[in-house]
């Protein structure tokens, strides 16, 4: 598997930086400048007024003269200009230093835009506090008419923080205001759930051929492969620290027309790789910070999901390249893969996971009944054989994943054409079907609670056992539910209170409570609602509002006065109904 993969992208490499040596070495026409490195320190790119200043060795890719390059981040670069509906890419660039792209605002462009794009103020050109996505960085300078996506990697942030933070404006600056369509949705989104856009659960029950590429291909691209190629499901890279290609076209427009045609999506994450690899990124040889930071990704991918309107139900396939095994690698894999699908299950999604059938997928099968890991639900592995089935051979045991829950990768980096557009991608296989992910429960643990007091190092009783249950529901994993509020639990309760926006000091307070009790579905309910929901709802606002609210199940009057006062206190509209606003209110700890 991936002595077939290395000497291709050694290749690859050298001949696209042939390329770039061409394109970017010299100074670009038209709007676009880039002006000779002032004594070998940097260079300065101008593209629609706007102005950075980069340093001497990045290329510089004008997208006017050659608009289908391939947007990729394994090597620095800068991208300015429009680029192609289609782009030549490989079918995997896995891998990342440092790349930024400078694009004008149009409706296409503002299809990327989702709450976490910061917006430059008026007669500014940068946005200091600007917040990172999966690593990711998007600013619109709407007067100079751009928007601006700026990729790095945890030891490359403060060096693209530094190139954004040196952009200034130019006499040349227009104006050009983000559509309304997109303000709208960004606004939508600050306050409550983005709203569900594919077709159902992604891949869903299929059976049949697939393709993935490095970036999502355009919508005529996809029509035209749909009528004449004999696929049907396509994968997606939505996220991760480490993914490779810009994803210009991947939006949750373009989710919802492809699904709503009739393609399967099956969604890749590109996070940490292997501790025993020579990757740049790589998850920690500890077992127990390993899974702390599969979780990490895992909350990353579900938030990238949720923007781009892939549902829960969905299955989301971490990418964890080939590797020479050791004991300590498995365990650090497998730990990664534990916390990456304790955190997908927390939120309804099905985990998946992605690797060679020699290296990653073996390890897994191997330690199939160990319950030191937890399982992840679907494989998708690598092995270019040339034969179109979900056979494992001797990889994996055909009764392991048997039940609808593998992809095969078979054959690997081949470009085909359909209906005139060609694409560079790796064919798949697929038999999946849907399934509810295994949800870890609370059974025999008491979360009923007439007052929910502050629990923290070194206190003892039945509520740290609860706090323990619910951190672990929620993929933070203390340690078995013993009741002994030890260090473990205050890593977990650590971590959850950093993934909820909350003050991180380890203890349970009335914040981490509330948010802790309410996490899960988030269904309209209101006076005469019963069920689980309610449930949740009543131990929540017992936590919130310091005083008892019974918690029975059933939404009656009590209820509905500790809602509106929850709502109240808190600033929401006042109508006594738990919809989204109230629901993220109280899943944020407010």
């Amino acid at each position: 598997m991936s002595s077939s993969r290395m000497p291709w992208r050694t290749r690859a490499a050298t001949a696209l930086l042939a390329v770039l040596a061409g394109i970017g070495a010299s100074a670009v026409p038209g709007p676009a400048l880039a002006a000779p490195p002032s004594q070998n320190t940097g260079q300065t790119v101008t593209y629609h007024g706007y102005r950075i200043e980069v340093p001497a060795d990045w290329q510089v890719v004008n997208l006017a003269e050659n608009p289908r390059a391939c947007l990729r981040f394994d090597r620095p670069a800068v991208y300015i200009g429009e680029p192609a509906d289609q782009n030549d890419c490989p079918a995997r660039v896995v891998g990342r230093t440092a790349g930024i792209i400078v694009e004008p605002i149009i409706a296409r462009s503002a299809g990327q835009v989702t709450a976490e794009t910061a917006r430059a103020q008026r007669g500014k050109a940068t946005v200091p506090a600007a917040v990172s996505g999966n690593d990711t960085i998007r600013v619109a300078v709407e007067d100079a008419g751009v928007l601006v996506t700026a990729a790095h990697t945890p030891a490359t942030e403060r060096l693209v923080r530094g190139v954004l933070g040196s952009a200034k404006l130019t006499a040349g600056a227009r104006r050009t205001e983000l559509p309304r369509a997109a303000q709208r949705s960004a606004a939508a989104q600050r306050s409550a759930a983005a709203p569900l856009a594919a077709a159902g659960p992604q891949p869903g029950s299929y059976l049949g051929k697939g393709f993935d590429a490095c970036t999502a291909p355009s919508q005529a691209a996809m029509n035209a492969w749909q009528a004449t190629s004999p696929y049907s499901a396509v994968g997606v890279y939505i996220s991760g620290s480490f993914r490779g290609c810009a994803q210009p076209n991947l939006t949750a427009s373009w989710v919802t027309n492809q699904t709503g045609n009739g393609w399967r999506l099956f969604p890749i994450d590109v996070g940490r790789q292997a501790p025993c690899t020579s990757y740049s990124l790589k998850m920690s040889a500890d077992p127990a910070t390993a899974k702390s930071q599969g979780v990490t990704a895992a909350a990353g991918a579900i938030s990238a999901a949720s923007n781009l309107g892939i549902p829960a139900g969905s299955a989301i396939y971490s990418d964890i390249e080939a590797y020479t095994s050791t004991a300590s690698c498995k365990a650090a894999v497998l730990s990664y893969l534990s916390g990456w699908t304790e955190r997908l299950h927390s939120s309804g999604y099905l985990s998946g996971f992605y690797s060679s059938a020699a290296s990653g997928i073996k390890d897994a099968a191997g330690e199939y009944d160990n319950s030191a890991y937890t399982r992840v639900d679907h494989i998708f592995y690598a092995w270019w054989n040339g034969a179109a089935d979900t056979n494992t051979g001797t990889y994996v045991p055909a009764d392991h994943w048997s039940n609808h829950q593998r992809i095969h990768q078979y054959v690997g980096e081949v470009t085909e054409s359909y209906g005139g557009y060609s694409i560079n991608i790796d064919r798949d296989y697929l038999d999946v079907g849907t399934g509810a992910p295994p949800q870890p429960g609370c059974t025999g643990v008491n979360l009923n609670f007439a007052a929910y007091i502050t629990v923290q190092s070194g206190s003892t009783g039945d509520q740290v056992k609860a706090a323990q249950c619910l951190l672990k529901t929620a993929g933070y994993d203390p340690g078995a539910p013993d009741g002994v509020f030890g260090p473990a639990t205050t890593t977990a309760t650590r971590n959850f209170q950093t993934s909820r926006g909350l003050t991180a000091d380890g203890g349970v307070g009335p914040k981490t409570w509330t948010a802790l009790l309410s996490r899960g579905s988030t269904p309209t309910i209101q006076n005469g609602s019963t069920g689980e929901s309610v449930t949740r709802l009543q131990r929540a606002l017992t936590a919130a509002l310091g005083r008892a609210v019974a918690i029975d199940g059933d939404f009656g009057p009590g209820t509905e006065q500790g809602v509106r006062d929850y709502q109240s206190s808190r600033g929401l509209s006042v109508d006594g109904v738990v919809g989204p606003a109230t629901w993220g209110a109280l899943q944020s700890g407010k």
